[in-house]
């Protein structure tokens, strides 16, 4: 018998039903985020950092909305990000910051994306790649101005600055990167800024880039000729221990498989790490740490535990965050509220990204980007 003749029909249900995680993720925050950067630079070109997936939120969807909005220019890590880029921005400019190899030098020009050369060794090669191919598709000199991570040395760079009196000297981006921007008044980053403003001056003629997300607020001395905001675009706030300026971008729910009651001295979740103090209702949400929420959050250590809204009200995690499960304590909700099919908020109604990561003892970047693979997807805005 055929497997088609022992199958059913499909039957129509709705596709949060068939996850216990929905993530939503709101585009027009998205866009709003970069036109207020851009309104606060005004002077200069302000693209958009879409690696790693657009900060796991989906390069295709953010990037065709930013697109959409004006966007021209935008950052990806490597060459597989810019070929999906290149199918939703035909005409944007695309720099690969994990720089050139030979062996993916066919790959930039099949796409027409520009590589972030990030050393002598890189750029020798570029240089003979292009020759080779007869191409004309540019490229970024990243130049290291204190970070110690990619980037071409200063006297190195400094070198290179007669290339620019050459034609076709294929330099279409001079850039380096801030390593403290979100610390007020770190030395670093003022030195990096003097020794950008230097190497600079060097390289006339060739736009220039310096600030990320938090180094946009540091005013006009780094805006430069253009700014790569990343985190800010997605609602981390590039301000830590201020308000954040940026519009929330992400939501993420879970569903409420089970409310147990339980009594005072029983346990909750693996290693028996949770004992209640006291008779208790606890929701079984189907969210856990396979779906971005780190198992460091688990509620065993009060200065770290994490909490979902449920009800309106904050409830506190009991036990263990297991792969597919969260326990949260809904014993203090009114009236009994908080019921199977339920939903617990465990970012959004209150909670943010950055919120999460200090509990956590993480950064909002860690988070956002390894939230939600197999959640029920939700573009607002879309």
């Amino acid at each position: 018998m055929a497997l088609a003749e022992v199958l059913p029909g499909p039957i129509s249900t709705s596709p949060a039903s068939e996850t216990g995680g929905t993530l939503t993720i709101d585009l027009n925050a998205v866009v709003s985020n970069w036109r207020a950067l851009a309104r606060l630079i005004r002077t200069a070109e302000c693209a958009a950092v879409v690696k790693a997936n657009a900060y796991g939120l989906g390069l295709e969807a953010v990037a065709t909305k930013l697109a959409q909005a004006g966007c021209k220019t935008f950052f990806v890590a490597d060459l597989a990000e810019a070929r999906r880029l290149r199918l939703r921005t035909r005409d944007a400019a695309i720099y690969v910051l994990n720089g050139f190899s030979p062996d993916a030098g066919p790959g930039f020009i099949d796409i027409g994306a520009r590589p972030v050369i990030n050393s002598m060794t890189e750029l020798a090669e570029w240089d003979a790649f292009v020759t080779e191919h007869n191409w004309h598709g540019g490229a970024a000199l990243h130049v290291d101005t204190g970070m110690n991570r990619l980037g071409i040395p200063m006297d190195e760079a400094i070198a290179l600055a007669p290339r620019v009196q050459t034609d076709n000297h294929g330099i279409t981006l001079l850039m380096s990167h801030l390593a403290c921007a979100e610390i007020a008044d770190h030395p670093l980053t003022t030195s990096q800024i003097r020794s950008f403003k230097e190497i600079q001056s060097q390289f006339r003629g060739v736009p220039a880039s310096l600030a990320n997300s938090s180094g946009i607020f540091l005013g006009d001395p780094v805006y430069c000729d253009l700014v790569r905001p990343g985190a800010a675009l997605y609602g981390i706030n590039p301000l830590p221990g201020r308000p954040n300026p940026m519009q929330s971008v992400v939501e993420l729910s879970g569903r409420i498989l089970q409310v147990r009651k339980i009594d005072r001295g029983e346990t909750v979740g693996y290693g028996a790490s949770w004992t209640a103090k006291r008779p208790s209702r606890i929701a079984v949400v189907a969210i856990g740490y396979a779906d971005g929420l780190p198992r460091v959050l688990s509620g065993v250590d009060a200065s770290r535990n994490g909490v979902a809204i449920v009800g309106g009200k904050q409830c506190p995690f009991v036990g263990r965050i297991s792969m597919d499960l969260i326990c949260v304590d809904v014993t203090d909700l009114p009236d009994g509220a908080g019921h199977r099919g339920d939903i617990a908020a465990f970012i959004g109604a209150g909670i943010s990204i950055d919120d999460i990561a200090a509990r956590a003892g993480t950064i909002g970047y860690e988070i956002l980007t390894h939230l939600g693979p197999r959640c029920h997807l939700v573009y607002r805005g879309a």
